[in-house]
């Protein structure tokens, strides 16, 4: 194996409750289990050494290797192509269903299909994100299970050991506290390993199970693409992003994680090493709009559930009624710490788990959960009469708190400032409260809200604005720009030909913008608190396509939106953001980004026309 793949070099599996990644060299180099949050049992993505893997490979020279799913299914297609054979690995997960399950489990169907082909198959196991040892049982007859930290992992045998020129093919070894497995096939031959967590007892598993567990889970993939409504331009592109948000949702809640990793470095060496394992109230709340958007209606009323939920809890702190993230149970006990055991990925650290940023105070978040919650409504998700009456108290906190000084959308560890985004997204957050009650005829200090609603109209336009630069900047004193204003169109706020606007997104083109590549800022000339550097951000870049659309720009829009399309993986995932040569960068794969892509490819496709 590889020591550290690119990022970009990596499939998604999951089960909708957890997710592993595999490499293009058919190495599971992360997976953590029962849930996304859970300490991982493969990571040597953050550590080859010590963080444990799953490998299977041929044991040939000059193979090439090709990756691709299954069309309209998360599951993954690894391919070893060598002139004496072709073979492949088939990955995937049988869905777990919306029970809290402790049992997950890992499918690796091996078949040659063409000539003859030796395999080697390793299973690693590293418990507690590689901290803790772990003890073996094995039984050469039916498999292994591996345990530690409270964990379990069990490598199931499939299919009869292969008797071939008197020695057996596929008999389990251990090996230096690893599984190997090693054997040769033939065109039409296959084998696999079945892995599981949850404490299950080894056994041998027939071929067959494996192949009605791969049917059954193809059957669920399909059927759920097929309840698409989305028809227009870029539609398998537009579908494999609705999968991968599919796969980052916790079906028990319906809350979906930023990303299924953490720790992945926005600059390879850097200390820009996040944990994205949670729910985001503004990445999910904008997952309500692409859901509708593509008719999966039952999926963004399982996610306005969990956000009313987390509104009707107000936490009521320091940073407001809601939290700016959760896990996916909804809790919030998000400490960050560092696991100095860990080496990271090609030395990046620090390696975190948890996130510190829990506890600041983001203003824009109330705004993405009202715009979520208004869109819901207008679909016929209606919010019952207990979450009108938090709503409601949460608008009056927006009143008495949009002043306030705050850490802003892109997280930065700075200090705080009077972002306009902020603002922005407090304006939309009264705006979309006012609709709701006039609609609906609910109760509500509307005078108020309406005030309020007005005075930050007033000071966007005056303190938000730079005179000098003739753009909208990032905070009240600065001339910075800030790519998250390229949704100031979107919520209404202004409109998409006012000269206003237009002069910010000319103002954009010429310093954020990188051919089709967009910066969130420039932090040489806004300190965020952190050190080094960062690369172009996906979310921005499709927030800029549809800017482009909505202000006119269709020509400039398209071409954008096609070229974003070449900075996809070979598998069409994108992590956070891109490098200057076009390597991806961050938690991979992140869901704002296909999030993004999804809303960016629906508007566009409707501007466009037939």
């Amino acid at each position: 194996m590889a020591e550290y793949p690119n990022i970009a070099d990596h499939g998604v599996i999951g089960d909708l409750q957890t997710a592993a990644l595999v490499s293009t060299d058919g190495t599971i180099d992360w997976f953590c289990a029962p849930r996304f949050d859970s300490p991982s049992i493969f990571g040597s993505l953050l550590d080859a050494g010590k963080g444990g893997f799953c490998s299977i490979r041929p044991i040939a020279d000059d193979v090439v290797t090709r990756q691709l799913y299954l069309p309209d299914t998360a599951i993954l297609v690894t391919r070893f192509m060598t002139e004496d054979g072709v073979g492949e690995v088939v990955d995937f997960m049988p869905i777990a269903g919306k029970s809290h399950t402790q049992r997950h489990r890992i499918a690796r169907l091996i078949r040659v299909v063409r000539g003859a082909m030796e395999f080697e198959a390793e299973v690693r196991p590293r418990f507690g994100y590689g901290q803790h040892p772990e003890s073996i049982e094995a039984s050469p007859e039916h498999g292994v299970v591996f345990a530690g930290a409270g964990q379990t992992l069990t490598v199931h045998r499939v299919g009869d050991v292969i008797q071939r020129d008197g020695a057996p093919a596929g008999h389990l070894e251990m090996v230096d506290g690893a599984l190997r497995v090693r054997g040769e096939l033939r065109a039409g031959e296959s084998t696999g390993l079945l892995l599981e967590t949850g404490g299950a007892a080894a056994s041998r598993v027939e071929t067959s199970e494996l192949d009605r567990m791969f049917r059954r889970t193809q059957r669920f993939w399909r059927e759920w693409v097929d309840r698409s409504t989305y028809r227009g331009r870029w539609r398998e592109m537009v579908s494999r992003s609705a999968i991968t948000l599919k796969l980052l949702t916790y079906a028990p809640s319906g809350a979906m994680v930023a990303a299924p990793t953490t720790a992945l470095p926005e600059q390879v060496g850097g200390e820009r090493n996040w944990d994205y394992r949670y729910t985001w109230i503004r990445d999910a709340s904008f997952s309500v709009s692409a859901l509708l958007g593509l008719g999966y209606v039952d999926e963004a009323e399982a996610f306005v559930g969990w956000l009313t939920d987390r509104v009707q809890e107000s936490v009521g702190d320091d940073s407001g009624p809601l939290k700016i993230m959760y896990r996916v149970d909804g809790t919030h006990d998000l400490d960050e710490t560092t696991l100095t055991g860990l080496s990271g990925y090609r030395d990046s650290r620090p390696v975190r788990i948890g996130n510190g940023a829990e506890d600041q105070l983001q203003l824009d978040i109330y705004g993405e959960a009202m715009d979520s919650i208004a869109e819901a409504d207008a679909h016929g998700l209606r919010l019952p009469h207990r979450g009108w009456s938090q709503v409601s108290r949460m608008l009056d906190w927006v009143c008495d708190n949009w002043q306030r000084d705050e850490e802003g959308v892109w997280e930065t560890r700075g200090g705080r400032q009077r972002f306009t985004f902020g603002r922005l997204m407090c304006w939309v957050a009264l705006d979309r409260g006012i609709r709701l009650a006039e609609s609906g005829g609910k109760p509500a200090d509307i005078v108020r809200w309406r005030a309020e609603r007005d005075a930050l109209y007033r000071e966007i336009m005056t303190a938000g604005w730079d005179d000098r630069r003739h753009a909208f900047v990032q905070h009240e004193g600065t001339d910075v720009l800030d790519a998250s204003l390229l949704v100031m169109p979107r919520t209404g706020f202004i409109s998409p030909r006012d000269p206003m606007w237009l002069s910010t997104l000319r103002a954009m083109d010429d310093e954020l913008v990188s051919d089709s590549l967009v910066y969130r800022y420039n932090p040489a000339a806004s300190p965020d608190g952190l050190r080094g550097s960062e690369g172009t951000f996906t979310l921005c870049s499709f927030w800029y396509v549809d800017a482009l659309a909505r202000s006119g720009r269709l020509e400039d829009a398209r071409l954008t939106f096609e070229k974003m399309l070449t900075y996809a993986n070979h598998l069409g995932l994108y992590a956070e953001e891109i490098g200057l040569t076009g390597e991806q960068l961050g938690n991979f794969p992140q869901a704002f980004s296909h999030l993004a892509l999804i809303n960016a490819a629906v508007n566009l496709d409707r501007m466009l026309g037939k």
